[in-house]
C-alpha cells in the first residue's frame, strides 16, 4: 500500500489524483491484511421459552437450526410458514417447531435453576454451571462481569471433524474447503466477548489447541490482543504417542497464554520433572503467599471485618500485634497507632482499600504459630505473607523440618522454598490425558465422555497465573466434562483459596445418540433427549460427584489426589448451582412480570455470594439479602424503609432499584452509601437491546 500511495502522489492532475486515492482507500478498507478469513454468520439460537406465534422466526426441532421459516399464521396447533426468499408456504405442527433468533438479534436472557450441590453450608462461595450456547451465555456474562474476570481457560473445538460429541470438534465438516475460515469466525465472535470480560489491568486468557488450528489461532490472538503478552507452551499429554501413517507420532498439544496488564507467570515449588535444567537441585519447602486478598472479593466493602491494621516495629522487622477492624464509615487516615508501632493496612497497588485474608482473631492465632511472615519495609508499606492452610497442615503433620523462627516470628525450615518458573516445554507425567483424564473421569461417572483433559494439566495451567490470587474469578465457556471447575476446587483445597468458577457448556448429545433418538420420534427439548446432553449427563454429574466425593452410583471415590494427601472420597468444601439459559420477552420484562425469572441473574451480578435466594409468586416491596450481599427495592414508595434497613447492613454493597424514571433513580442513589447501584429493569433491557447487534 505504501508503494501505491507513493505512485498516486506523483500524479500531476489533482482531480484524477484525488479520485484514484478515494478508490484505493475504499479497497483498503475492504481488504483485511494479516489473518484473512470470511465473516461467516451461520449461527442461530433456539428460544424454547418464546412461543411459536405469527411474526417470529422458527425452525424444525429435528432439522438444521439455521434453516428457518417466518411464521405467518398459527391456528389449531398448526403453523403456516414461508421460507426466506421463497413464495410457497408450508405448514408444520407447532410442536415440531422452535422459535429462533439469528446471530446479532437482541435477546433477553435469564437463568432457570436446575439443581445445586451444597457441601459447604458455612461458605459464601458458590460456583455456577450454565447450560447454554456459549455465545449468548457470554453476552449475559458481559452484563454481569465486564472487566471483572481474572482468568479465562478454554479448550475450544479442535476442528478435527470428529462426531463422538459435536461439542468437541465437529464445528465444521472436515471436507469443507472453508473449514479454517469458519472456525476462525466462530472463535473470533466469542473471543471478542471474552475480551470484554477480562480485567485489562491484570488477567489472563488460556487457550489449548492442537496442530490443526494452532497457527491460525496464534495469528488471531495476535490480531485481537495486540496489547497483551502472548506465549505458547508445548505440553505432552500422552507419553505413548498416537501413531499416524506417514507422519510423526503425536503426543502433545499447545497452550496459548494471553496475559494482560500486570499478569505474569509466578514462581512455584515444582518437582524435578519441571526443571528445564536437570542439574538444578534447589531444595523445595515452605511456600509463602500474600495475606491480602485479590480479585472481586479483595475490597474493604466485601469483608469489612478483615480491614484492620497490623502493627510492626518501626524498622519493619518484628510483628507487634493487630488493631481492631475499622467501622465501614471510619477513615484509616484518622487512625492513630500505638506509640512505637507502624500500622500496615491492606492497600492494593492502585490505592484501593483491600482486606486481609483472615479475621483479626484468626490472624493472631496463626501468627503465634509462626505462619505469618513480614517482607521488606518500603516507606510505610511492606508485604505480609502467610502459610496457606494446606502447608500449615503439612507443617503440623511433620512434613517439614522446622529449625527455628525468624525475628518476625515466622518459621524457618531447613528445606526453605526457592523460586522456580516453568519453561515453555512441559513433559509432566500427571498431565497424561488417558490416565488422569479419561480413567479418572470413568471412575467418577463411567464411560460418558471421551478425551477429557488431565485434571492436573488444567490445575497446573491455572496455578501458574492465579496461584497467588486467592479470590480469582475463573471462566470456562467450553466446559466439556467440567475439568476446570474440578481443578479450581482442587487448587482451593490445597492453599485455602476462595476462587470462584463459572462453567458454560451446551447440552448437545453425541451424533449417534441424536440419530437413534430421532428414529424413535424424539426431538431436542424432550426430557429423554435433554437428560443425555453433555451438560446434564456429564458436566453436572462430575461436578456433584467430585464435590461430594462419590461416583454416580453413590460409592465413595477411591484413592488420593496426586501430589497431596487429600482423599477423593472427602470431596471438596464447595458449593455449585446449575442453571439453564433461557430467553424472555422484552415487553414482559419491562412490565415487571419476570422478576422471579431474573432473580438468579441479579444474584450473579452481585457476585454469586451465598446460596441463591428464592421467593414465592408474590413480589415483596423490598428484599434485604444480607447473606447474598445485595438488596432490591421493588416499590419506590418503600424507599425510606429500604434506606434505613441498609444502614444496618454495611456488608450490602450492591443495590437494584426498580423505577421507570431516571430522575427518581438518581435521587434515590444519592442517599445510598453503596458501591454499585442498578436501575431495574432499564439497566438490563438497555444492555441487551444496545449490545445485541454490535457483537
Amino acid at each position: 500500500m505504501a508503494a501505491i500511495n507513493d505512485l498516486i502522489r506523483q500524479i500531476t492532475d489533482p482531480d484524477l489524483r484525488d479520485r484514484i486515492q478515494k478508490e484505493v482507500d475504499k479497497l483498503a478498507r475492504q481488504k483485511k491484511f494479516g489473518l484473512v478469513f470470511e465473516d461467516h454468520i451461520p449461527e442461530c439460537t433456539p428460544l424454547y421459552d418464546i412461543p411459536v406465534r405469527p411474526g417470529v422466526k422458527a425452525a424444525l426441532k429435528t432439522g438444521d437450526i439455521s434453516d428457518f421459516y417466518q411464521v405467518l399464521k398459527v391456528e389449531d396447533g398448526k403453523a403456516l410458514c414461508i421460507k426466506r426468499g421463497e413464495t410457497e408456504t408450508v405448514e408444520f405442527s407447532v410442536d415440531d417447531l422452535v422459535t429462533i433468533a439469528e446471530f446479532g438479534e437482541s435477546i433477553y436472557p435469564y437463568l432457570k435453576p436446575i439443581d445445586f450441590v451444597c457441601n459447604a453450608p458455612d461458605s459464601d462461595l458458590w460456583h455456577t454451571l450454565i447450560e447454554a450456547d456459549n455465545y449468548h451465555a457470554l453476552q449475559l456474562l458481559e452484563y454481569l462481569y465486564a472487566e471483572k474476570v481474572d482468568c479465562i481457560y478454554i479448550d475450544p473445538p479442535y476442528n478435527t471433524g470428529a462426531t463422538d460429541w459435536k461439542y468437541n470438534n465437529d464445528y465444521v465438516d472436515g471436507s469443507d474447503s472453508y473449514r479454517h475460515s469458519k472456525w476462525l469466525s466462530f472463535m473470533e465472535k466469542r473471543l471478542q466477548l471474552a475480551k470484554k470480560l477480562l480485567n485489562p489491568k491484570d488477567s489472563v486468557l488460556i487457550v489449548t489447541i492442537d496442530e490443526k488450528e494452532y497457527l491460525h489461532l496464534g495469528c488471531l490472538l495476535e490480531e485481537m490482543f495486540p496489547e497483551a503478552t502472548i506465549q505458547m507452551v508445548s505440553s505432552v499429554i500422552a507419553q505413548n504417542a498416537s501413531a499416524r501413517k506417514g507422519q510423526f507420532s503425536r503426543n502433545n498439544e499447545f497452550i496459548f497464554y494471553v496475559m494482560f496488564g500486570e499478569a505474569g507467570v509466578i514462581e512455584l515449588p515444582l518437582s524435578d520433572e519441571w526443571r528445564a535444567n536437570a542439574d538444578d537441585k534447589r531444595a523445595l519447602g515452605l511456600r509463602w503467599a500474600d495475606l491480602m486478598r485479590n480479585g472481586p472479593n479483595g475490597n474493604r466493602s466485601r469483608a469489612p471485618k478483615c480491614f484492620y491494621p497490623l502493627f510492626v516495629s518501626l524498622d519493619g522487622k518484628r510483628f507487634l500485634g493487630a488493631g481492631e477492624p475499622l467501622d465501614i464509615n471510619e477513615r484509616r487516615e484518622n487512625y492513630k497507632a500505638p506509640e512505637g508501632m507502624l500500622p500496615i493496612w491492606p492497600i492494593h497497588k492502585d490505592g484501593r482499600e483491600g482486606c486481609w485474608g483472615y479475621s483479626r482473631e484468626h490472624l493472631l492465632e496463626i501468627q503465634e504459630k509462626g505462619y505469618v511472615k513480614l517482607g521488606a519495609l518500603r516507606g510505610d508499606t511492606l508485604r505480609v505473607m502467610y502459610l496457606t492452610s494446606g502447608i500449615q497442615k503439612r507443617v503440623e503433620e511433620g512434613k517439614y523440618t522446622i529449625i527455628g523462627k525468624n525475628e518476625d516470628g515466622s518459621l524457618i525450615s531447613d528445606t526453605e522454598y526457592r523460586s522456580l518458573v516453568a519453561s515453555t516445554q512441559w513433559n509432566i507425567a500427571s498431565h497424561n490425558a488417558s490416565r488422569n483424564g479419561a480413567e479418572l473421569l470413568k471412575k467418577i461417572i463411567g464411560n460418558r465422555f471421551v478425551f477429557p483433559k488431565s485434571l492436573y494439566a488444567v490445575h497446573d495451567c491455572l496455578r501458574f497465573l492465579i496461584g497467588n490470587k486467592m479470590n480469582a474469578l475463573i471462566l470456562d465457556f467450553f466446559a466439556g466434562s467440567g475439568t476446570t471447575l474440578h481443578a479450581v476446587n482442587l487448587l482451593n483445597s490445597e492453599d485455602g483459596g476462595h476462587r470462584q468458577c463459572i462453567l458454560v457448556t451446551n447440552n448437545e448429545v453425541s451424533d449417534a445418540e441424536a440419530k437413534e433418538m430421532m428414529a424413535r420420534g424424539l426431538k431436542p427439548s424432550d426430557e429423554v433427549w435433554e437428560k443425555l446432553g453433555i451438560a446434564r449427563y456429564v458436566t453436572w454429574p462430575r461436578t456433584v460427584c467430585s464435590i461430594e466425593g462419590h461416583d454416580v452410583n453413590g460409592n465413595p471415590l477411591k484413592g488420593n489426589y496426586l501430589g497431596s494427601d487429600l482423599p477423593m472420597a472427602d470431596g471438596f468444601k464447595a458449593n455449585a448451582a446449575f442453571f439453564k439459559l433461557g430467553f424472555l420477552e422484552r415487553t414482559a420484562v419491562a412490565l415487571g412480570m419476570q422478576f422471579k425469572e431474573l432473580l438468579p441473574v441479579l444474584w450473579m451480578k452481585a457476585g454469586a455470594v451465598g446460596k441463591m435466594p428464592e421467593i414465592g409468586d408474590s413480589v415483596p416491596d423490598m428484599l434485604i439479602l444480607s447473606e447474598n450481599r445485595f438488596a432490591i427495592l421493588m416499590n419506590e414508595q418503600a424507599f425510606a424503609a429500604f434506606e434505613e434497613a441498609l444502614t444496618e447492613h454495611p456488608e450490602i454493597q450492591t443495590v437494584f432499584l426498580a423505577t421507570d424514571y431516571e430522575v427518581n433513580y438518581r435521587s434515590m442513589v444519592k442517599n445510598l452509601n453503596v458501591e454499585h447501584t442498578y436501575q431495574l429493569y432499564r439497566d438490563y433491557l438497555d444492555h441487551f437491546r444496545l449490545n445485541g447487534g454490535r457483537n
